[in-house]
């Protein structure tokens, strides 16, 4: 089903859904969804998953009120796939964009590769809810589509966007300008160099605002930030400002403190507005590490960080707190990608959901209630510096670096650090995942491989 086939069956306009006409009260009960994603946290980068120096404490009430994921996944090991899948339930053999350049699209700022947009065709998570009668807004990074594509959010189900279009332009905190709708904001404040402007602060207000602006309606609100992602740049190194560690190390933890307090209030004008109780809070990262940052233990015992399809590329915290619907301080290590929150979050929203997605609604394992999501295939496909493929069943993950080379094979249930190589020992299991890696990935123009 394409987007066009999805919004004609739905009967949705653009208008309506403009913010003077929603109504005085909710209409219904269908529960807000919040979705908070950091950029390129790793694994162990909040108390609650086992950091002991960077301060999370809102983050770790997060977890206590909710349920800690500790096998939840991104849908890449870097930003702009992870993003597609997030957005299109479709993993990144499927998905419209799989790598952050691409053949064709549009050139970047340095002149190379270009950022490939999503397709018009392309069905959003915005747009399965926009059609179900959900307010939408987003503030913070995109990245799946630049000024007059199709790939802009406002084409893509966003009735409310302020933000970066463009990721490259999101590595810095103080740009001259950013995005509200189709519109250029300008920065006063980051004119000439000054930096008087932080953007993701900025960001904060606009969820605060929509959170307020739209509490009597059901809404969506999806906040990317770009923290911690560099450059690392923070008004203030407090609580770190005094430690003898470098400069870029206090920075990092700064930033993720001052996520983690933003987060915190996010949670508190839920409170403020009274819909707390009936709205689902997500919190993750969009790929592994950037870093490793030893200091920290950025990964834990994971293998890998960003741009590898080991763990500590792909797997991300994840906490889910929706009251009296989530078991509230309860760990659960059913696995689970991007992939799979469209239909989650189209079943949340008593959405139809797109018949082409490669993802599941988790909605049960959610719940806590008896769910199995390991018994199928989790994949990934990289195309950055060669081809390399991932794909996780039950406990067994696979792995290949080469197009032409042979499969890895780890027992995650045994081996969360993929330090042994188990292939040769479980040829059955192999050939299973050959079989599935051979139809997992489908041609695209924009990263075709050798032959196709």
């Amino acid at each position: 089903m394409n987007r066009r086939t999805f919004l004609k069956g739905a009967g949705v306009t653009a208008a309506a859904f403009v913010s003077t006409r929603f109504p005085a009260a909710r209409a219904t009960e269908k529960p807000n969804i919040v979705f908070i994603m950091a950029d390129d946290l790793g694994y162990a980068e909040l108390g609650c998953y086992g950091q002991k120096i960077i301060q999370t404490p809102h983050l770790d009430a997060l977890c206590a009120q909710g349920t800690r994921f500790t096998d939840c996944y991104a849908g890449s090991p870097v930003c702009a796939p992870s993003r597609s899948v997030l957005m299109t339930g479709k993993h990144t053999g499927h998905t419209t964009v799989r790598g952050n350049f691409g053949k064709g699209g549009v050139v970047g700022l340095g002149g190379g590769e270009g950022r490939v947009p999503l397709y018009a065709e392309d069905v959003t998570v915005a747009e399965v809810l926009k059609a179900a009668g959900y307010v939408t807004g987003m503030t913070g990074k995109w990245g799946l589509g630049e000024p007059d594509t199709a790939g802009h959010p406002n084409s893509q189900g966003w009735d409310e966007w302020f933000g970066y279009l463009n990721q490259r332009r999101a590595h810095t905190y103080y740009p001259t300008f950013i995005w509200r709708d189709r519109e250029k904001v300008y920065l006063p404040g980051n004119a000439d160099g000054k930096k008087g402007e932080y953007t993701h602060d900025l960001f904060t207000e606009f969820a605060l605002d929509f959170i307020s602006a739209h509490k009597d309606v059901p809404f969506f609100l999806y906040v990317p930030y770009t923290i911690p992602h560099s450059a690392f740049e923070v008004p203030s190194l407090e609580p770190y400002a005094d430690k003898p560690w470098a400069d870029d190390e206090k920075a990092y933890a700064a930033m993720v403190t001052r996520m983690d307090r933003d987060v915190g209030r996010i949670m508190a004008r839920l409170e403020e507005c009274g819909v707390a109780e009936n709205t689902v809070l997500f919190f993750c990262s969009d790929n592994g590490s950037a870093e490793r940052w030893e200091r920290f233990d950025s990964c834990g015992p994971l293998r890998g960080k960003k741009r590898d399809v080991y763990e500590g590329g792909i797997r991300t915290p994840m906490i889910v707190r929706w009251p009296g619907v989530t078991p509230a301080g309860a760990t659960d290590d059913r696995p689970w990608y991007f992939a799979d929150v469209l239909p989650t979050l189209a079943e949340i929203g008593g959405a139809e959901t797109p018949k082409d997605v490669d993802g599941i609604s988790v909605l049960a394992a959610l719940k806590g209630e008896a769910q199995d999501t390991a018994n199928r295939f989790l994949y990934w496909e990289f195309h950055a510096g060669g081809y390399k493929q991932a794909a996780r069943k039950k406990n067994w993950k696979a792995v290949r670096l080469d197009r032409d080379g042979p499969l890895e094979l780890y027992d995650l249930a045994k081996d969360a650090g993929e330090a042994y190589n188990v292939a040769s020992s479980h040829p059955e299991i192999i050939r299973e995942f050959e079989a599935f890696m051979k139809v997992a990935h489908t041609p695209s123009p924009h990263w075709p491989l050798e032959g196709e």
